[in-house]
């Protein structure tokens, strides 16, 4: 015997009609449609929200705050001297040469150059801010450093 697809139904009883609430007194579930009289729970858009504890002081306001987080804080991506070493004598170093060589990510942060490592070659780098280590690093190798405040 072969069944069709188009004629699969569910076993007997294994399905059940919804209740169909507010319907009237005969469906069982008529008049306050099974949410009882009043009170919070009856209304429209009733309910307990995820995060209320009963009306016991709320977790955000039982723990302590500390420190204080700079709202104008600028997060600069990092980019060491002693990394730049992959990149050929005399080019153009800038944000998207460095995302291609995998020295920074995306997002448009900006992009800071510090001075850790050493340079042996030429570079001309256009970054964001640079420490004056790292100028001083790059302009002992023959190289520059280019950052919007020194050109604008």
């Amino acid at each position: 015997m072969t069944i069709r697809i188009g004629a699969l139904q569910p076993a007997a009883g294994a399905r059940r009609d919804r209740k169909r609430r507010g319907k009237g007194a005969a469906t069982g579930v008529g008049g306050t449609a099974g949410r009882g009289h009043k009170g919070h729970r009856a209304r429209t858009g009733g309910g307990i929200a995820p995060w209320f504890e009963g009306g016991q002081m709320p977790l955000q306001r039982r723990l302590p705050k500390r420190g204080f987080r700079n709202p104008g804080r600028v997060e600069y991506q990092i980019v060491n001297v002693g990394r730049l070493g992959a990149f050929a004598p005399g080019s153009v170093v800038d944000r998207d040469a460095l995302r291609k060589a995998g020295l920074v990510g995306g997002g448009g942060r900006p992009v800071k150059l510090l001075g850790s490592g050493e340079l042996k070659q030429a570079l001309t780098l256009r970054v964001d801010a640079a420490s004056a280590g790292a100028r001083r690093a790059v302009e002992a190798a023959g190289g520059r450093v280019e950052t919007p405040a020194a050109q604008g």
